[in-house]
């Protein structure tokens, strides 16, 4: 079987996708982080529930990459509240770890139940205005 072309609309895409990253306040972006963050952990537990261990793997460490990139983006002297925040990505980030290496689909489910809510918080604020430049 050969490969199809790509769609001529996908550079298209890329193109729109790559534009709103740029002109996105700093909230926003935050959002888009967590949307692909919650995205790749609701892959990763469908594949760990279906078994396939080496896509839920690639899921799992997509998913540890924004958590890391989140985690450093932190400016605790900045906010009071970044400390709690790291507390909960330290926690996140382990638990991701456990569910790669038992093969649990329960912890992604876990972990997504703690930032779905960090996700519609950062998505008010986006949509209040806040966290412009």
């Amino acid at each position: 079987m050969t490969a199809s072309a790509p769609s001529p609309y996908a550079k298209q895409a890329r193109e729109l996708q790559r534009q709103a990253v740029l002109t996105a306040s700093p909230a926003a972006l935050l959002v888009m982080l967590y949307d692909r963050l919650l995205a790749d952990l609701a892959r990763a537990h469908d594949h760990l529930a279906a078994g396939r261990r080496a896509e839920a793997g690639e899921q799992l460490s997509h998913a540890q990459e924004i958590i890391g990139a989140l985690s450093t983006s932190l400016r605790p002297e900045l906010w009071d509240g970044a400390e709690n925040l790291q507390a909960i990505y330290t926690y996140v980030s382990s638990t991701l770890l456990r569910a790669g290496s038992t093969l649990d689909p329960a912890l992604v489910a876990e972990c997504t139940e703690c930032l779905e809510p960090l996700r519609d918080a950062w998505a008010e604020a986006a949509a209040a205005g806040h966290g412009r430049g």
